[in-house]
């Protein structure tokens, strides 16, 4: 049986397994053309070839440790390929709930898709060529010190850890929405003082600021990976209005965004299902629930931008998708609601990538993409060289090519702004998913020196927390750029190993204001 032939088939069983729910197929025979079709002749790197790219890029055996992939990774893997023998019960721990909604989309079959002989393989492969240990990154100076800001806390509520999910920054009315994990939105004035509170059915974490208009308000439903779909997106408003907005039963959204893609004068919303095992990309017109359209079905979208990328008057979309099937892609608009996918960048699922945005690095006219790659809420939460931060530069015809890397654990969100106003972009920087040495290097400051050439840049103030959110703007209307980092801490053992290296102060929000024009 031919590669080509081989991939085909696992990837379309493994595609009929997973999205079950849009249609069904007689297993059965794809089970046994599997078995009866498979060479028993082809090397462990081969079947791993094969096996692996039927849902995702190839991962290389260095990108990881012998102990990640034999006790980790790859049990997850033939959990997902029927090996019983692979790994625990993928259901332990999970309430019922969850359970029969995993067993509905056939995530782990009960008929194993490849023979023990083949399997072994497989792990042996990996086994032998994994480095010993996790490949280190290159080392990088950092000058702990920020002249160019000061550092202020903001503590919020009384809890015992910030969890902070959302930070968004309103230019209309100066105001600062900051959500948390425990159910609650605190809305601050441009001195950061209490102005405004609220308490949501989950966690907050997107917002959009209309205008003459309430804003918009996203809740994920569940932090935590599921597959219940309880997520909503709500005018947020005291009292309800005839032009309010409720959609509900999204499963675990992370971010929207609003623009009229079909061109016909009411604006539509474009929602970001990242999911768990299931998940989806989808549009509604007029923000109409019965009126969706969908874009790509897989978990993990996260993040949208619209610009008009090709230059035809049409609203084009930006999208960064995770979980496994880690890419960047652009769907060129068509018109009359029809999209056309062109993917700019791919990465193997260990990558991890979290963010991006669109900045003109070069000023060549063109939008380049700022990326990281740090995710590491995974089967291989170890340290991974290729964590960071990047930037593709456009070549004017929307193909990207790497031309700059910074080497950063766990990196979350990166945002370029010319903080330092010299007339080119600079880089703040969190890290999230990974523990550091230098619990202050988890906010790195990159400035510009031209040329694409960085100077990294922390401060000892970062140490007080875990930045997952970030939110960049002139706060204090001073002419200058500020930033401000949103801690969250999963669980009391994270912050009590900041405690143990002399950390005391654990603020909701650090606030770096930029001193350029004082």
């Amino acid at each position: 049986m031919s590669f080509l032939k081989l991939g085909l088939v696992v990837c379309l069983f493994l595609w009929i397994t997973v999205f079950s729910i849009k249609q069904k197929e007689d297993k059965t025979t794809i089970v046994a053309d599997l078995r009866t079709n498979f060479s028993d002749t082809l090397s462990g790197r081969q079947l791993a070839g094969q096996y692996c790219r039927a849902c995702h890029l190839f991962p290389d055996p260095s990108s990881l440790d012998k102990a990640t992939w034999v006790n980790s990774v790859l049990p997850n893997m033939g959990l997902r390929l029927g090996v019983k023998s692979a790994g625990r019960n993928p259901y332990e721990d999970l309430a019922e709930v969850e359970i029969n909604l995993i067993r509905a989309q056939g995530i782990y079959p009960e008929t194993q898709l490849i023979s023990d002989e083949n399997w072994a393989k497989i792990v042996k492969y990996y086994e032998t060529e994994a480095p010993a240990e996790p490949l280190p990154q290159k080392v990088i100076p950092v000058t702990n010190s920020l002249p160019l800001f000061k550092a202020q806390e903001i503590k919020l509520g009384d809890k015992p850890f910030p969890q902070t999910t959302l930070l968004k920054f309103d230019p209309a009315t100066s105001q600062i929405y900051v959500g948390d994990a425990q159910n609650v939105l605190y809305v601050l004035d441009n001195q950061f003082k209490l102005k405004d509170s609220w308490w949501m059915e989950s966690p907050p974490v997107d917002i959009d600021f209309q205008k003459n208009a309430s804003p918009r308000l996203l809740t994920i439903g569940l932090f935590q990976p599921s597959e219940q779909k309880l997520g909503k997106l709500i005018s947020l408003e005291k009292k309800a209005s005839p032009t309010a907005v409720t959609i509900q039963n999204l499963h675990r959204p992370v971010q929207f965004t609003a623009s009229d893609l079909n061109m016909d004068g009411k604006e539509d919303v474009i929602i970001c299902e990242f999911g768990n095992h299931s998940g989806k990309l989808f549009w509604l017109d007029n923000f109409q629930p019965t009126k969706e359209h969908i874009l790509k079905e897989f978990p993990g979208a996260r993040k949208v931008e619209i610009a008009d990328f090709n230059k035809d008057s049409k609203p084009d979309l930006m999208v960064l998708m995770a979980q496994a099937r880690e890419q960047i892609s652009i769907f060129y608009n068509l018109g009359n609601g029809e999209f056309k996918e062109k993917t700019l960048l791919r990465f193997p699922p260990q990558y991890g990538i979290s963010y991006f945005e669109l900045a003109d690095f070069n000023k060549d006219g063109f939008q380049d993409i700022l990326v990281t790659n740090g995710d590491n809420w995974d089967y291989s939460a170890i340290r991974k060289n290729y964590h960071g931060v990047r930037i593709y530069l456009n070549d004017g015809k929307d193909n990207f090519k790497e031309s700059y890397f910074y080497p950063l654990y766990g990196a979350a969100k990166a945002v370029a702004r010319d903080f330092d106003n010299d007339g080119d972009l600079d880089i703040a920087a969190v890290s999230f998913y990974t523990e550091l040495e230098n619990p202050e290097q988890q906010f790195i400051y990159l400035s510009n020196e031209g040329n694409l050439n960085f100077k990294a840049h922390s401060t000892p103030e970062a140490a007080t927390g875990k930045w997952m959110t970030m939110e960049v703007a002139d706060f204090d209307k001073d002419g200058d750029i500020d930033i401000i980092l949103g801690s969250y801490f999963h669980n009391l053992s994270e912050l009590t190993k900041l405690v143990f290296q002399g950390v005391l102060s654990f603020p909701q929000v650090l606030v770096l204001k930029n001193g350029k024009n004082k």
